[in-house]
């Protein structure tokens, strides 16, 4: 191996680490908690090496969605595998992403709530933000207007965004979502 291959290798591990960490001080004391200080004394290294891999917290909480979105996905693929279609598809859709934004409260506020940094719906969209979406599209096209799925694809992640995000504030109660989930599956692919 190179010294450039080693230091290539080592810039890598670092990276992974930087965002590992700033993950896990998230999820245990929240977003707030993080700061460029905090993140380079826990994980050992001076800020400015922080500053060689990412220019901030938004590029920081970017790093972190963009694992979010791969996480997101492989949970949707495997609530509803591929070829799986009808309403029990989607409310398995819908069970899946409420399921994955409760299990990981923080991932989800870097996903779609904090500055992030990442571009959404544009040519320069990340890969794992539009592998996420087309997991969202894939089990939902059958039921869209076949001129634009992409809109009904939208709203009903919208309305899934929406009710995530009101039970997390407990403006709805958590003991109802199995039910909003239903009556959403409902409006959206009748029986």
């Amino acid at each position: 191996m190179s010294v450039r291959e080693r230091k290539e290798r080592e810039r890598a591990n670092r990276h992974r680490l930087i965002v590992a960490t700033a993950r896990e001080i998230a999820e245990t004391h929240g977003w707030e908690a993080l700061t460029t200080r905090r993140l380079a004394e826990q994980i050992e290294y001076s800020q400015p090496v922080l500053y060689s891999h990412f220019r901030g917290k938004s590029e920081i909480v970017g790093a972190v969605a963009l694992e979010g979105f791969a996480e997101l996905t492989t949970a949707l693929r495997a609530a509803v595998p591929e070829g799986t279609a009808g309403r029990e598809a989607v409310a398995a859709l819908a069970r899946a992403y409420t399921d994955f934004a409760a299990r990981n409260p923080a991932l989800y506020d870097a996903m779609f709530s904090l500055d992030n940094g990442l571009p959404f719906a544009e040519e320069t969209t990340p890969a794992p933000l539009r592998a996420a979406f087309q997991a969202l599209l894939d089990p939902l096209v059958d039921h869209a207007h076949p001129d634009d799925p992409g809109l009904f694809v939208e709203t009903f992640w919208a309305a899934l965004h929406g009710l995530v995000t009101l039970t997390r504030a407990r403006r709805l109660p958590a003991d109802r979502v199995a039910d909003r989930l239903t009556l959403l599956v409902d409006r959206f692919v009748p029986r």
